[in-house]
């Protein structure tokens, strides 16, 4: 509990925000999509495809994570640093 508390207050910050924004932006230039541009297939499917979706639902988890902290009013998040 105090961990997600913790967590939850990291992630409202701004810079956290901005440090994703500018990671998802890297992840999707030249040297990681040339990485994956392989003609490796797994289970059919290229491995660049995978790595599209793979980090498309990651950052789907991350956004949702960033969503959860705004929900989380003030007094929750600052009842973790009282214990």
């Amino acid at each position: 509990m105090k961990l997600r508390h913790a967590l939850f207050k990291r992630l409202n910050l701004r810079e956290s925000w901005v440090i994703f924004f500018i990671l998802g932006l890297v992840m999707m230039n030249y040297p990681f999509i040339q990485i994956f541009n392989k003609p490796y297939r797994i289970f059919s499917i290229p491995l660049l495809y995978l790595y599209f979706i793979g980090g498309w639902a990651i950052s789907i988890g991350v956004i949702h994570l960033f969503t959860r902290a705004i929900d989380q009013p003030e007094d929750e998040q600052d009842e973790g640093d009282q214990h």
